[in-house]
């Protein structure tokens, strides 16, 4: 592959997972805020493509417009933040796919991964219609924090596969090392899954001393109404409709959770440390990795015994994203080097 041409794709791939990495976090940061449903309709805003009601006579007609809710521009303009850097990044993702068709014929060249990219934002925006016209439906919801994290995840690897020549390898990896990782790495999406479950239905407090909940380590829960992931339509979702068992329920299934995938995944990365079959990158990759996983917990631990504040579940839905990224990393390099 062409140096400049294969520096080039990668430039554009990395502004891609900053962007990406950013509509992620904004996209927590409207969620936490409420402002899930600034604007009613989609793409637009109470009608507007750019922009929102500011002005009275603005406001008094999106109020006629959309009487089920009246106009809060501080929302309104959230909501729409968001969508704009999600279209910005849409567009992105499609200069790269249209790049890796052109360069296809070079060696190394990524073009399949690019092009899904292209249709899995395209369904990522439907989620995001989805959201608001089905006002909050938690598995929608869920379903749009988990795209997110699979565009940012994907885009990633897209990068360090334009890369591979650079890294240094010493010897073969053992191949029983990739299997542990790939475990741990669904370990992982498991626990984000049930993250994205416990923010769409507003449990996070459901829960607010630690390490008991309630007072209790097994307090009353309904784990049958918790899980329950599809409800009739038209209902407002908003602030959440399950009773307190049925969210302490969702609470617990993620505190317990993140036992088990912290478990493993100590265990995993002290291993590769101390084993002489880990490459340098791949011992450099396992302690940025150990360290995101450490901050995730106190961020956790924090949002608990803080009572949510704003800033720390924000700063938790990103450290989750970038351990993603750190685990993402380990699978890849590990793949690459069992493969030589």
């Amino acid at each position: 592959m062409d140096n400049k041409r294969r520096n080039r794709f990668r430039a554009v791939a990395l502004a891609s997972c900053a962007l990406a990495l950013l509509v992620v976090v904004l996209g927590a940061y409207v969620r936490l805020s409420d402002a899930g449903l600034g604007c009613p309709d989609w793409p637009g805003c109470y009608g507007h493509l750019l922009g929102v009601p500011e002005s009275e006579q603005e406001i008094l007609q999106a109020n006629r417009a959309f009487p089920e809710r009246a106009v809060e521009a501080d929302k309104a303009w959230k909501e729409m933040a968001h969508r704009y850097f999600a279209g910005v990044l849409g567009i992105l993702i499609l200069v790269l796919a249209v790049m890796g068709l052109r360069n296809r014929k070079d060696p190394g060249q990524p073009v399949g991964l690019p092009v899904f990219l292209v249709g899995l934002v395209i369904f990522q925006a439907l989620l995001g219609m989805w959201t608001v016209t089905l006002l909050l439906k938690p598995v929608i919801v869920m379903l749009h924090l988990i795209g997110g994290f699979a565009v940012l995840s994907l885009l990633w690897w897209v990068y360090l596969d334009t890369g591979t020549e650079r890294l240094i390898y010493r010897q073969r990896l053992s191949h029983a090392i990739l299997p542990m990782l790939v475990v741990g790495l669904l370990l992982l999406i498991g626990q984000i899954i049930l993250g994205g479950w416990t923010s769409a239905n507003y449990a996070a407090l459901a829960c607010v001393d630690f390490p008991t909940c309630q007072g209790q380590w097994w307090p009353p829960m309904d784990f049958k109404e918790g899980f329950v992931f599809w409800r009739g339509l038209g209902t407002n979702y908003e602030f959440g409709v399950l009773d307190n068992p049925a969210r302490t329920a969702i609470h617990l299934s993620h505190r317990y959770m993140a036992v088990v995938v912290t478990a493993y995944w100590v265990a995993l990365l002290i291993y590769l440390l101390a084993t002489s079959q880990a490459t340098a990158s791949l011992r450099i990759a396992s302690v940025v990795t150990l360290l995101l996983l450490s901050g995730q917990l106190t961020l956790g631990v924090s949002n608990i015994v803080l009572h949510l504040p704003i800033a720390v579940a924000v700063m938790h839905n990103g450290g989750a994203v970038l351990l993603l990224l750190g685990v993402v990393t380990l699978v890849y390099l590990a793949r690459s080097e069992a493969g030589r």
